[in-house]
């Protein structure tokens, strides 16, 4: 039987990949002088742009014979790499095992494992060097699993080059050479330095922006040279910001790293899709709140070329979940934010206390400031609280807990919640069981502690 050979028909799904449409959005970006074009990489087989470097990668280690037949692909993923990885497989037969996190959304393991991948789930909030990591993890398996291969997308160059053979051409060829701008959320890096290397051969005075978020390295790494640990802390956003540096971002090809906050990144995401009828996800809204940041950076007459990594579909229970946007604090609402309180001075800078000191320490620092719950923080990153009647108790039980580190007693840490998060939904998320929340001013690099007193006071004003 001879093969169809015709306009569009493919011998797999693996000739579906890549030349997905260059979108011109109007309403997102109607106070930028330039003309903006989206990427949209959701036209992929795996609804994300990972599915070209994922084949890539494994075609790449098929011919240096690091990958036999039937043999088992391991990762550490987000998920939309593990997409791509989980649809070659099955084209060219191979096993799947995948590592991620626990902040990943619950439709990208889900999808992972419609695909026949094992998906093992892994704690967010531990250094990469920890054994309980969804890096360490990955590599364990590689170490355990006979006839495997770990694809390595941070490190890998074959994740750089498939975007320096595909994405940047194709950029170059639908803008017709005019392309000024690109703004990229950065990950593992492989999209924004490959694409970027391609474009920059073609025009040396185009600049590439990269879109970071806080709790990540990659900003103040790009302007101090410096690997801050103090810049990590647990974020909410996915598929950009690390807590270390991949290989495959070559700091010399991103002109600038602009961080975004959680917060605004969801709002965006969802606005992607009510202004401009586009489903995308949770990093092409950070890509345009960080495109708006910088707006003032593109000229009439510029074009200006955005990514949109991946499909809305996978943040359903999230981001397109109107309770799990008040959750969070995300959502839209007037009235007094958490601004208010920190501008109106009734709440102060915070004061905590190290994991090393002594029980007895913590409490009389509490006692100092008229504190009721105290941070506790290590290496100047906080990783749990102590409250006074959790500490009465622990010493009515055992006395000798008094001159031991508040480490042995210590309780989960307060969660965070941006400056501009409205009262009304920062009073459900303070209760007995968590009595405080830490209020970041991420521009300002400030933290706030906020108590259930704070807000009362807010809130009767109200009435």
């Amino acid at each position: 039987m001879t093969a169809i050979n015709s306009r569009n028909v493919h011998d797999s799904i693996l000739g579906a990949i890549g030349w997905t449409p260059l979108i011109r959005l109007h309403r997102v970006v109607k106070d930028v002088a330039a003309d903006v074009y989206a990427k949209v990489e959701t036209f992929n087989p795996g609804h994300s742009i990972k599915d070209r470097m994922a084949v890539r990668m494994i075609e790449d280690a098929e011919r240096a014979g690091l990958l036999k037949p039937g043999g088992t692909i391991i990762e550490g993923t987000s998920g939309n790499t593990g997409m791509g990885l989980a649809i070659a497989a099955i084209v060219k037969g191979y096993k799947c095992i995948f590592t991620t996190t626990d902040k990943q959304s619950r439709e990208k393991v889900d999808a992972l494992r419609a695909f026949g991948a094992e998906v093992i789930v892994c704690p967010t909030d531990v250094d990469p060097e920890d054994p309980r990591s969804y890096y360490s993890v990955s590599s364990r398996l590689v170490a355990e699993t006979p006839n495997s291969w770990k694809a390595n997308q941070y490190d890998n160059p074959s994740n750089a080059q498939a975007h320096y053979e595909t994405t940047g051409p194709e950029i170059w060829e639908q803008t017709e050479g005019r392309i000024d701008h690109l703004v990229v959320g950065v990950g593992t890096g492989g999209t924004i330095c490959g694409a970027g290397r391609f474009l920059k051969e073609q025009n040396p005075r185009l600049k590439v922006w990269g879109i970071d978020t806080y709790g990540s390295v990659f900003k103040k790494y790009k302007e101090s040279g410096v690997l801050d640990k103090h810049e990590i802390y647990p974020y909410v956003t996915e598929g950009i910001g690390e807590d270390f540096l991949p290989a495959n971002v070559d700091f010399g090809i991103v002109d600038h790293f602009e961080k975004v906050t959680d917060r605004n990144a969801a709002i965006w995401t969802r606005e992607i899709v009510r202004q401009e009828g586009i489903w995308a996800g949770n990093s092409a809204g950070s890509a345009i709140a960080g495109l708006l940041q910088l707006k003032d950076r593109f000229r009439a007459g510029e074009t200006v070329v955005v990514i949109f990594h991946d499909h809305g579909t996978r943040y359903l229970g999230k981001i397109f979940n109107p309770e799990w946007m008040r959750r969070m604090g995300y959502e839209t609402v007037d009235g007094p934010t958490a601004r208010d309180l920190v501008l109106n001075k009734k709440v102060a800078d915070i004061v905590g206390v190290d994991v090393t000191a002594t029980v007895r320490q913590a409490v009389s620092r509490m006692n100092e400031n008229d504190f009721s719950q105290i941070p506790v923080t290590q290496d100047q990153r906080i990783v749990g609280s102590l409250s006074a009647s959790h500490a009465y108790a622990c010493i009515v039980r055992d006395p000798a807990v008094t001159d031991q580190p508040v480490k042995v007693i210590m309780q989960k840490a307060f969660p965070y919640v941006d400056i501009e998060t409205p009262v009304e939904l920062l009073a459900p998320m303070i209760t007995p069981e968590n009595p405080a929340v830490l209020v970041r001013d991420f521009p300002a690099n400030k933290t706030y502690v906020l108590t259930g007193y704070d807000v009362l006071g807010v809130l009767s004003d109200e009435r």
